[in-house]
């Protein structure tokens, strides 16, 4: 079964950083864009793994989105 599941990546000093805000502790790290939703992306199926159908259901349930706005600040 396949599911779509929302990932936050961020860009710092040290490399990317990503996260799922649905799946609590679930995280993973890379030094480019590819390396870190390489790595999410492996961590997630482990993740999804370890939970019985009934709690896979329930934390996926929620449907978060993201959004990028320009602004302007005087």
């Amino acid at each position: 079964m396949s599911y779509k599941i929302s990932v936050v990546i961020e860009k710092d000093e040290h490399g990317y950083y990503a996260y799922c805000p649905n799946l609590e502790g679930c995280q993973s790290q890379g030094d480019s864009f590819e390396d870190v939703t390489a790595n999410i992306q492996e961590a997630i199926e482990l993740y999804l793994e370890t939970l019985s159908h009934e709690e896979r259901e329930a934390l996926l349930s929620k449907e978060i989105s993201t959004m990028t706005f320009e602004v302007q600040v005087a």
